[in-house]
């Protein structure tokens, strides 16, 4: 793809907006960033903090620990901790610079604020609203869509909002609607590395680095270290078990900075590390190894366009199976090959569900990897799933679209059960 290609300046856009550094699950990091800015613009400690939330969020903050707070899970803790301890200028790693006196001080505020949680009454997916009162100020932010999203500040009921935006975090995200598995690939294999290459670098190294600590420590479930001790490490296992060992230190507060890929940790682990154990195995060389892993990262963001930032489909397995296409073009695939992994991956995992950030997701994102691998096992062997096996449909684009229907609209009603059944209210 030649840079005079209007593509090309929208996929370099778009992974500068994606391939972001994030510490902890990026929900409840999206409520310390919020209640972080929320504090800076009411210039003093709040008394009352009163947070409403959409069910998706509610969901991802529930049951995974913030890091940076001596092990405090929830929508309570998280916003404690921008408060006291948060710098909103660092967006996503908001909390990564705490002092041990402010992990106590967390932990102080926490016993002594009225905070109050309440869902979202609107039907939205992704919404988080932070009002902090002090004497007679107020400040009133909203976050919507995605993660760094302001759409809404009020300072004593005055919008202070300008231009519709608060920083660059708050522009709209850059259309989509140029990405296709070919399009992809094109700038995967001939764009400019230097146009990419410190992104893709530190995705390689931060990623990799927690998944490291997660065979390291004992963290979550240790699924890691369970596939590597029943199963071995031969390559197949190692890309599993690697990828898993990332999310088992990520959701159990490890405070690694992980570089996300569509809005998630997860999908940025799932989506590089099997890539990058590949790479080592095969023993290709640096670029081969940053391409692969920039094509999965494009793949992923361009399946998961269609599904939603958050759903009742398990990201992960959207970052699995493009793992697999990155897999694929280590062993020197083309498009052929890359399209049919993807279709036949996503038909072996489509439909898993996400409920919510928690330990388990490290074993989802072992089936995911799994899927992928096998996905590309099969095209390699000459073996492939066809149109109308399932939701299955003939070209990749097209079952690509079937997938986000299936996790945008199909699994809407799944989604508000497994929210009911989490909170409690059924």
């Amino acid at each position: 793809m030649l840079k005079t290609d209007s593509r090309y300046h929208h996929f370099t856009q778009i992974l500068k907006e994606e391939l972001v550094p994030a510490m902890g699950c990026t929900e409840p990091i999206s409520i310390a960033y919020g209640a972080a800015k929320a504090r800076e613009i009411l210039g003093k400690m709040p008394d009352s903090v009163f947070i409403e939330a959409s069910g998706n969020i509610i969901k991802n903050v529930k049951s995974v620990i913030v890091p940076n707070t001596n092990g405090l899970k929830g929508i309570e803790a998280a916003a404690a901790a921008g408060i006291v301890a948060g710098k909103a200028q660092k967006v996503l790693e908001v909390i990564r610079d705490v002092t041990p006196e402010e992990k106590s001080a967390i932990s102080s505020f926490l016993k002594s604020c009225d905070i109050r949680v309440a869902p979202d009454e609107r039907d939205v997916v992704f919404a988080i609203t932070i009002t902090l009162r002090a004497k007679q100020d107020t400040v009133r932010l909203r976050i919507e869509d995605y993660h760094t999203h302001i759409v809404l500040i009020e300072r004593n009921g005055v919008e202070i909002l300008k231009n519709g935006k608060v920083s660059v975090q708050s522009e709209s995200l850059t259309d989509r609607s140029c990405m296709s598995v070919e399009s992809i690939y094109d700038f995967a294999t001939t764009c400019d590395l230097d146009d990419v290459k410190e992104m893709i670098d530190r995705q390689i190294q931060d990623n990799y680095a927690i998944a490291q600590e997660g065979m390291r420590g004992s963290w979550g479930a240790n699924i890691g270290k369970v596939i590597k001790t029943t199963c071995g490490s031969a390559i197949q296992y190692r890309a599993r078990y690697m990828a898993a060992a990332g999310s088992d230190a990520r959701m159990s507060g490890c405070e690694l900075p992980v570089i996300i890929v569509s809005g998630s940790g997860n999908q940025g682990i799932t989506a590089s590390v099997p890539v990058i154990e590949y790479a080592k195995e095969l023993n290709v060389n640096r670029e081969t190894m940053l391409r692969a892993v920039l094509l999965s990262d494009l793949l992923t963001i361009h399946i998961k366009t269609g599904i939603g930032r958050l759903s009742a489909y398990c990201g992960a397995v959207i970052a699995g199976c493009c793992a697999g296409a990155g897999i694929a073009f280590l062993h020197n695939g083309g498009l052929y090959e890359i399209s049919h992994t993807l279709v036949n991956s996503l038909a072996i995992v489509s439909g898993l569900i996400c409920d919510g950030a928690k330990p388990s997701c490290a074993a989802k994102i072992s089936a995911s990897v799994e899927a992928g691998i096998m996905g590309f096992h099969m095209i390699q062997c000459g073996q492939q799933f066809r149109g109308g096996d399932g939701i299955i449909t003939k070209g990749v684009e097209n079952t690509i679209r079937n997938v986000g229907r299936l996790g945008r609209l199909g699994m809407r009603e799944t989604d508000k059960e497994i929210i009911r059944i989490m909170t409690d209210h059924v």
